[in-house]
């Protein structure tokens, strides 16, 4: 599918993504009490690993869409998601969170072009020749189907072996084509794509050992030679065998000096209570404190998705209730939670906040209609709401005013655009307009939730 072809079907999908406008100045308009806008305000973004198949979970994607700032596809992006046979390219997982992120004013990272692990078997039994041909056609199909639409790539990932050695790791890439490949796969990626930031991304390289000096001395070769590489990402999984290093913020502050921005690129620290929150609060203040360190991710939304959900990691638990990391990241950030809240902004189970959502049809044609949705608040006041709207399947949405849509399959999320705040029983609303597509059924209106 063509570029051209791809935004045109996006726009249809989502129909009512007049609204990104409305997302961004919804997003700016928030006080710093979530993580992406905290973020915000100091000149970075705080971002999530987003797997597609959860994105039909209502608490999954609201949670998602509350606090995050940029999304990088969990796996969707790799070889063997991407290109399971050669040259047969597929992008539906992918394109579904690329959409979704876009449809929120959210960045993007793209991960990762270039891997030795989930490589489709094929690429293992071709010769040096094809092999080169295979990465270079690869980086090439995959970042010009989302050409412009990707903030960061991180084009090789974990190509140095662990240990004191420093060595490269063995892979078809390294022991087919040599230390060459990264050089040549970084050349490419930016020919493909000349916008995008380049990254080198690997783990265990937090502190300053043989590993990340290796991977030091390469970046420092390649700013000396012209290589474009724009960015390291330093994974950052930490538990208690694998502290946070007590040089860590030395070592992204190195790599800085040598003209790269640094990222955080795939944060989880096991763990729980104070001693976890400790933890993060480290981190955050590291990257805080380099002015080259653009971001941070976490590796996840939520404990119960996380590939290390036994050790709690993650900054939500498994109900997506904030946890005291929560809360030290946000602070940490410079943010401004409800101190009277001990869950932190926003928290979808906290009780005291509540709300209606009430549908009328307000206008019909044969074509379509336009629908109202009214938000009143109970007997508290709200800061913000959240709605949904399932629509019967033949239906779409053209537009919608007053709010702030996203959109998974047949059930539309709106959140405020300028409108959330409201005092008890006082009330607000949003519209949209319907192409009945020969439905003239009536949508459905779920349950309003208030924070």
């Amino acid at each position: 599918m063509s570029m051209t072809v791809r935004r045109l079907s996006r726009a249809a999908t989502a129909g009512l993504v007049a609204a990104a406008a409305l997302t961004a100045a919804a997003h700016s308009a928030e006080a710093a009490d979530t993580l992406g806008s905290a973020a915000a305000g100091q000149g970075r973004y705080f971002g999530t690993a987003v797997a597609a198949n959860h994105l039909g979970e209502a608490d999954y994607a609201a949670t998602l869409d509350r606090e995050f700032s940029s999304v990088t596809p969990e796996n969707e992006m790799k070889w063997d998601a991407t290109e399971p046979s050669r040259g047969g390219f597929t992008f539906t997982s992918a394109d579904r969170i690329v959409d979704h992120a876009q449809s929120q004013g959210m960045d993007v990272r793209g991960h990762t072009l270039v891997w030795h692990s989930q490589l489709p078997s094929w690429v293992g039994q071709l010769g040096a020749s094809d092999l080169r041909t295979a990465m270079n056609d690869h980086i090439k199909g995959l970042m010009g189907h989302y050409k412009g639409e990707i903030h960061s790539w991180d084009v090789v990932n974990e190509a140095f072996q662990d240990g004191g050695s420093g060595a490269r790791r063995s892979s078809p890439f390294q022991d087919k084509l040599g230390d060459g490949f990264i050089e040549e796969a970084f050349r490419t990626a930016r020919a493909a794509d000349p916008a995008a930031k380049l990254c080198y991304n690997d783990y265990n390289t937090d502190g300053v050992n043989a590993k990340s000096n290796a991977v030091y001395n390469m970046v420092k070769d390649f700013k000396s030679r012209g290589v474009p590489i724009d960015c390291v990402g330093f994974q950052s999984h930490f538990n208690s065998n694998s502290p946070v290093p007590s040089d860590y913020r030395q070592n992204l502050q190195r790599f800085a000096d040598l003209g790269v921005d640094v990222q955080i690129t795939e944060l989880d620290i096991e763990g729980s209570g104070s001693a976890q929150a400790a933890d993060y609060t480290e981190v955050v203040e590291a990257c805080l404190a380099v002015d080259r360190c653009t971001g941070m991710t976490v590796w996840g939304v939520t404990d119960k998705y996380s590939w290390r959900s036994g050790g709690t990691p993650l900054l939500f638990d498994g109900n997506y209730d904030e946890k005291p990391a929560y809360d030290a990241v946000l602070s940490a950030l410079g943010g401004s939670g409800d101190p009277g809240d001990p869950d932190g902004p926003g928290d979808p189970g906290d009780g005291t906040a509540t709300c209606t959502a009430t549908y009328t049809r307000t206008a019909d044609w044969n074509s379509g209609y336009n629908g109202q949705v009214t938000i009143t608040a109970g007997s508290e006041p709200i800061s913000s709401w959240t709605a949904t709207v399932t629509l019967p399947a033949q239906q779409s949405v053209s537009a919608l005013w007053n709010g702030t849509p996203s959109l998974n399959g047949n059930v539309m999320t709106v959140r405020p655009s300028w409108n959330g705040t409201l005092a008890a029983g006082a009330s607000t609303g949003f519209g949209f307009t319907v192409a009945k597509n020969g439905s003239d059924a009536a949508p459905t209106v779920g349950t309003c939730t208030a924070s």
